[in-house]
């Protein structure tokens, strides 16, 4: 891999200074020049890191949602336009003529591989999907109905347990052995997480199946009987894994880069990107979204819940709509719609109710004014739950493909993070409201009484 691993080296710096290219601050009667980083696509940011030593004061943004945490040349959103590029590249070609494997090798390497280096990527792939056989007495640790997701944030930070070869941050030769690890276990954890809430026997991953293929087969299959794997449901979740790669700074992301800023193991910080994936902010839209159509039931009661959704003081809300950073239809959530369409064909009636409803309510809110004026556009969410229910999985199981299929991402921004030379330990800062400075009150001076200050909970 040193060979694609130096190509990124060629390609031209994404961020750069312009000597005359400076933002003027004015505080407190003094100015300020600022540097203005300049982006090869995107918004250009403004260089804070010396800001509290030259002026005494912090930035204040909370959420970081107008903060540059770091340079990036993985992924880039322009969510005005609906854009999203994986190393240049746009999704929609990615999910129609690539697949995840070569997906994964371009975001963790730079360039797509050419046929010599996609066959020994696969092959490292396909013979690193076995756990140790010690990881399975794990498992009879939980709860028999043990949420999927609680038992993966506990074995993937269990790895490094047991692969003490690929902990040291500091070799490139371990990092890549790790990254390997992670890519191929991690479906091998998630269907053991999968079968272990059913009560079915683990499944052995096979060397012959492609990754999706295996993924499914080890799901369910059983031992009592042949499974064969239908291939266009394992184009669906191919592609499935593709739309969820990478997202370029979202909180999971964030978390792992965090976590790894301290030189964690990268176990570890992928174990950290998987518990903040479990917030139903992030990784649990799409299991709301499902929730929604189901409760909205037929497309003849969508007029009442668009009214419900528009009332104020109604606490519905339409889930599947709008996004953090996408203020257009998410390119994502078209590819999924005619995936949803293919895999309802294939398994199930294509006039799935939900799927009607979803249409239906699709229709309405991209014509609707007042979704447009809020550019409340569906996104992926909205059709993922349907066509994951439809594959067979129960919405436990959501955000556990969810972060199978983001640990590439993961894992190619930990790789860059670690890379960087001028990496810091993430230390962010805070807008203090809370007491002055006090004196300690002796006991016997605070009074016998509860006062105002003692809270029982």
């Amino acid at each position: 891999m040193n060979k694609s691993a130096d190509k990124s080296k060629k390609n031209p710096e994404a961020v750069s200074k312009e000597e005359n290219a400076k933002a003027i601050l004015e505080l407190k009667g003094k100015k300020y020049e600022l540097d203005i980083l300049h982006a090869s696509m995107g918004p250009d940011v403004i260089d804070v890191q010396n800001f509290y030593r030259r002026t005494g004061c912090f930035t204040y943004d909370p959420g970081y949602t107008s903060t540059a945490s770091c340079e990036s040349k993985i992924t880039f959103i322009d969510g005005e336009k609906g854009i999203l590029l994986y190393r240049g590249y746009p999704i929609e070609q990615l999910a129609e003529y690539g697949d995840y494997l070569e997906t994964c090798y371009l975001l963790l390497y730079g360039d797509l591989p050419t046929q010599a280096e996609r066959r020994r990527f696969d092959y490292e792939i396909t013979h690193h999907t076995m756990v140790h056989e010690q990881m399975r007495a794990f498992f009879q640790g939980f709860r028999r109905d043990a949420h999927p997701m609680a038992i993966m944030v506990a074995v993937v930070g269990a790895l490094s347990s047991f692969y003490h070869d690929s902990t040291d941050i500091n070799d490139p030769h371990q990092r890549e052995v790790a990254t390997r690890r992670m890519i191929a276990k991690i479906p091998t954890l998630s269907a053991m997480a999968y079968k272990y809430s059913l009560g079915q026997p683990f499944i052995y991953p096979r060397n012959d199946l492609d990754y999706a293929s295996n993924f499914l087969h080890m799901c369910f299959s059983v031992p009592s009987e042949e499974y064969k794997v239908n291939p266009v449901l394992a184009r669906a979740m191919d592609r499935i894994f593709i739309l969820h790669a990478d997202h370029e700074q979202n909180a999971s992301t964030s978390t792992v880069r965090l976590a790894g800023s301290s030189g964690a193991n990268p176990f570890a910080c992928i174990a950290a990107g998987i518990a903040s994936l479990w917030g139903p902010a992030h990784g649990g839209a799409n299991e709301a979204a499902l929730n929604m159509l189901e409760e909205i039931g037929t497309p003849e009661n969508i007029p009442k819940y668009i009214a419900r959704a528009k009332d104020r003081n109604d606490p519905f809300r339409l889930m599947g709509f709008g996004h953090r950073v996408y203020k257009n239809y998410d390119p994502r959530a078209r590819i999924m719609q005619r995936t949803a369409h293919e895999v309802l064909a294939e398994v199930g009636d294509p006039n799935d109710p939900l799927l009607e409803v979803a249409h239906e309510l699709e229709q309405i809110a991209l014509k609707d004014e007042y979704f447009l004026e809020r550019k409340l556009y569906p996104n992926i969410d909205f059709y993922s739950g349907i066509t994951l229910r439809a594959l067979g999985f129960p919405t436990s199981m959501f955000t556990v493909l969810f972060a199978l299929a983001r640990t590439v991402g993961w894992i190619a921004h930990w790789r860059e993070m670690i890379a960087d030379p001028h990496r810091r330990i993430g230390r962010p800062r805070q807008l203090y409201t809370g007491p002055v400075l006090r004196d300690y009150v002796p006991m016997s001076k605070r009074g016998t009484g509860l006062g105002d200050g003692i809270h029982n909970h």
